[in-house]
């Protein structure tokens, strides 16, 4: 930790975990690049290699599962391209290098019967992973879905249960080997609903759409204003997370809702994300609707 900024007499540690690439930079690209460039440790953790992905690159169509079934290995060089943007060195894969876990598709879908998919993982298995890595790097501050996965996702469900049966078991001395360590703050990524109709409206003032909706009532990933209770300004750093996007290009598609919407809402749309506080304190410095500002407001330990 001696290579690491200290700010307020703490060493700061984020650990996020997400269910397959691309997940991280969408959600939390801003958030991940402000912590790393203020000498923040970011540790991201991705449980599957998003294999039945779908591609969205014509070229390349012969990767997907359905095909030559090698998504999942290019998916893996895409991550690392938008980590590197980032500047986040420590990116791994859960399980690695003895367990692999697969994407398990959507629900009700073939590949999600599947016995090595993620979703058909023994929960404290999967966590007791996370549980060591937990230990060894001792985050602050964790970052994952709500219990419903941001959509509904499969594997984004398992990795909300992984990542909070892990805390839980890391904090725990009979469980395990290793000095037990106990998360501060945990938090939950958060699309609010009104952030999202802003946005569907100014795409239709413009004769565009965004996912085909014309309401944001009808995403499953957006949620109740009420419930963001941290904002992060990455203001910043949105052109890195923009570039970062790219690099996961088999499914972030440059003519499509993403880059759509920044080109012509602008790139502030993507420079502030949204969490809710499910473990610690509300701390630091409030906005003025009583947000918290900093992922690490309050963090005592060190």
């Amino acid at each position: 930790m001696s290579d690491q900024k200290v700010i307020d007499g703490i060493s700061r540690r984020l650990l996020l975990v997400h269910a397959h690439p691309d997940d991280e930079t969408i959600n939390n690209g801003a958030t991940m690049a402000k912590y790393a460039s203020e000498g923040g440790k970011v540790t991201l953790v991705t449980c599957t290699r998003g294999e039945e992905g779908e591609v969205l690159v014509t070229e390349l169509a012969a990767l997907a599962s359905t095909h030559d079934d090698q998504l999942g290995e290019h998916r893996v060089v895409e991550l690392a391209e938008a980590m590197s943007i980032l500047g986040v060195s420590d990116h791994r894969f859960l399980g690695q290098p003895e367990r692999k876990w697969r994407d398990s598709g959507m629900m009700g879908t073939e590949p999600n019967n599947r016995s090595d998919v993620f979703w058909q993982a023994n929960l404290d298995e999967a966590a007791s992973y996370l549980v060591t890595l937990i230990r060894e790097e001792k985050p602050q501050v964790l970052v994952t879905y709500d219990e419903f996965g941001g959509y509904g996702h499969p594997d984004h469900i398992q990795a909300h249960r992984v990542a909070m049966r892990a805390a839980e078991l890391a904090a725990d001395p009979n469980f395990g080997t290793g000095t037990p360590w106990e998360i501060e703050k945990i938090y939950w990524n958060t699309m609010p609903r009104s952030v999202i109709q802003a946005g569907i409206d100014k795409m239709k003032e413009i004769g565009s759409d965004f996912f085909g909706v014309t309401s944001a009532d009808d995403l499953p990933f957006a949620k109740p204003d009420e419930l963001v209770t941290t904002v992060i300004n990455g203001s910043a750093y949105v052109d890195a997370k923009m570039a970062a996007m790219k690099a996961h290009a088999t499914q972030i598609s440059l003519d499509g809702p993403f880059f759509a919407l920044s080109n012509n809402v602008g790139l502030d749309v993507w420079g502030q994300e949204f969490y809710t506080l499910v473990k610690g304190q509300l701390s630091g410095e409030l906005d003025e609707r009583g947000r918290e500002t900093d992922l690490f407001a309050g963090v005592t330990s060190n």
